[in-house]
């Protein structure tokens, strides 16, 4: 699991509360990540792979949206991995990991090993986080438009280049001035929670926002497209709305633990004596919270593929072959079928003017498509009243 707990126990002076979560059957604790790490990661991987009998995505050309999707499956893949190692680790030699409480100790790997393992797991989800933001904003710019493939670039600065930044600015100021001074004070602990913090509360306000709006811009943009909405642009609309909003289920469903724990953790530091009986039921819900983290956290990314693609079945096919697009011999097939002559006192005026809409129109299908990409059906609607298929 992703909490900055992980960093704040390789601290051998750490707080009543972390100490508390950390010790509480650390066994049991380890082979709950183990086991829900290595479920996910093979379900995200078999989800990613190709199948057999499956038809090619109904897509223009690459995309930026498409781009960003496979990049949130592959940071929660190398988080999962991170976290079945860590797991591994402490499972398999408990001498090696009890070092870490040692204070001013003379091996230096079992600290180094804990602050390695914590920073990789902690900063492959924050970038997992900054990416399914890009995702949001991309999604708002390809209806409006104004995004395309060479936006990805300013996505890739941006989402890697905050992730380490943040988690390095957390890391120092937590470990201020050495590892066995760390801890001290709430000065210290304060600043790499909230760094560690921002991005996953960015996406919980932020992204339902620019969806919304996403989604109020498709209805438009499908109502523009031939000037009536129909039962078909009605429904794709809706199935957005719909890959949106299970997007934002796993994200709080997978993360809302990780709130509701800090905070009751929090709580507890703030009490002079956390073992009282009162702080008992408080004891009792973040030590549930923390195993549910367990097992949530790794599981975003099978989700996540879930809520981007649907099941995609366990037919794999890892014979290569060249696709063809579906739009390039669509366009050339129902070009050379519905073609017409016209009065040659008008034929370049007309020629134009479905040139224009045809245009007009597939600007239109590739940003619907780019945002209902992995979905068979409506890509298949989207391609029967597209007015390049029905001859324009």
């Amino acid at each position: 699991m992703a909490s900055p707990r992980l960093e704040t126990y390789c601290c051998p002076n750490r707080d009543a509360a972390t100490q508390l979560v950390m010790n509480f059957q650390p066994e049991v604790f380890c082979g709950v990540c183990i086991g829900s790490a290595s479920i996910s990661l093979l379900l995200t991987i078999l989800q990613l792979l190709p199948k057999k009998g499956q038809s090619p995505r109904k897509m223009p050309k690459a995309s930026s949206s498409s781009t960003i999707l496979l990049l949130i499956s592959i940071c929660d893949i190398l988080g999962g991995v991170g976290m079945i190692f860590r797991s591994s680790v402490w499972l398999g030699f408990p001498g090696f990991i009890a070092n870490i409480s040692v204070v001013n100790g003379t091996d230096v790997w079992p600290s180094t090993f804990c602050v390695g393992s914590a920073m990789w797991i902690q900063l492959l989800y924050s970038a997992g986080f900054w990416w399914l933001f890009c995702y949001a904003v991309d999604s708002y710019l390809v209806v409006r438009r104004s995004a395309g493939l060479s936006t990805i670039v300013l996505y890739h600065m941006m989402t890697w280049g905050l992730a380490v930044l943040l988690c390095v600015e957390g890391i120092a100021l937590l470990y201020y001035p050495s590892l066995s001074s760390c801890e001290n004070g709430l000065e210290h602990a304060i600043p790499h929670y909230i760094t560690t913090y921002v991005p996953l509360l960015l996406v919980l306000v932020a992204n339902p926002i620019l969806f919304r709006r996403t989604v109020s811009a498709v209805a438009s943009l499908l109502k523009g497209r031939q000037g009536i909405y129909t039962e078909n642009e009605r429904r794709l609309g809706t199935e957005i709305q719909m890959r949106f909003f299970k997007i934002m289920l796993v994200f709080v469903i997978c993360w809302s633990s990780n709130i509701i724990n800090e905070t009751l953790l929090f709580y507890l530091e703030m009490q002079p004596d956390i073992n009282e009986m009162p702080l008992k039921n408080i004891r009792s819900a973040a030590l549930i919270t923390w195993i549910i983290m367990g097992v949530l956290n790794p599981m975003q990314g099978f989700l996540f593929t879930l809520a981007f693609y649907g099941w995609t079945g366990w037919r794999v096919d890892l014979k290569w072959r060249k696709r063809e697009i579906p739009w390039e011999s669509m366009s050339s097939s129902t070009v050379g079928e519905n073609t017409y002559p016209s009065p040659v006192n008008y034929q370049s005026n007309i020629h134009d003017s479905k040139k224009i809409s045809t245009t007009d129109s597939q600007q239109t299908d590739e940003a619907i498509s780019m945002l209902s990409e992995g979905n068979t059906s409506s890509d298949e609607r989207l391609t029967r009243s597209s007015p390049i298929y029905q001859g324009w």
